[in-house]
């Protein structure tokens, strides 16, 4: 057993990319366009978006909840993985970002499945547990403010049913959760809520290095 991890270079990367990305072109429009942006870096990797059409697939996912639309890459990688009759309620505080990916969802023929809600985070998923009810989703996918993580992550053990999945982003931070001399509000929340996690028993987990380090949360029943 190796006691370190070798680093993927854009080497690897583009490797990895060729042999398994299964990326069809519209959302691989809806990635350049989005990388042409200056924040462009805020979505989610293809192979990481891939991926969280994977867990929904294996879910067999019927509705998810995603908070932090951004243009709407993952959106769509995960909209395109459910049924005609799934619904994936995605939500931001930035109209304009959201614009950039609605043409390419409606192009890919799912923006039936897509509620795109504008506002808080916080007060969207309050908002969707007094309407929907607690145990309404089958999953969940969080990549918005960080200092609000430990909040969202809250909700969403509520909002998704046992035997769902609840996956964060960024909990690596770049390398930040382990400098602790960075005590900036999102490094510290995020550091504080990977602690928090590991010793979480409604779930059981999984941290992932796959691009800026995701953890997988499953809901115990």
């Amino acid at each position: 057993m190796t006691a370190s991890m070798r680093p993927i270079g854009q080497d690897v990367l583009e490797y990895l990319r060729k042999v398994s990305l299964r990326e069809a072109d519209v959302l691989a429009r809806l990635r350049h366009d989005t990388e042409s942006m200056n924040e462009g870096g805020w979505a989610a990797a293809a192979e990481q978006s891939q991926f969280l059409g994977l867990l929904a697939q294996m879910l067999d996912a019927s509705r998810i909840l995603e908070v932090g639309t951004f243009t709407g890459y993952s959106t769509l990688a995960m909209a395109m993985t459910l049924p005609e009759d799934g619904e994936i309620v995605t939500c931001d505080m930035v109209v304009e970002y959201a614009e950039v990916g609605k043409p390419y969802w409606q192009e890919a023929g799912v923006a039936d499945r897509i509620e795109l809600k504008i506002g808080p985070a916080g007060e969207t998923l309050d908002a969707l547990i007094a309407e929907r009810g607690t145990n309404y989703f089958d999953m969940a996918f969080i990549d918005a403010n960080k200092k609000d993580y430990d909040t969202y992550y809250e909700q969403c053990l509520r909002l998704v049913r046992p035997g769902g999945l609840i996956a964060l982003d960024n909990v690596l931070w770049n390398g930040r959760v382990i400098d602790k001399n960075d005590t900036a509000k999102s490094t510290i929340a995020l550091r504080t809520l990977n602690e928090k996690l590991l010793n979480d028993q409604r779930i059981s987990l999984s941290m992932l290095p796959i691009n800026d380090g995701m953890t997988l949360c499953w809901i115990r029943a």
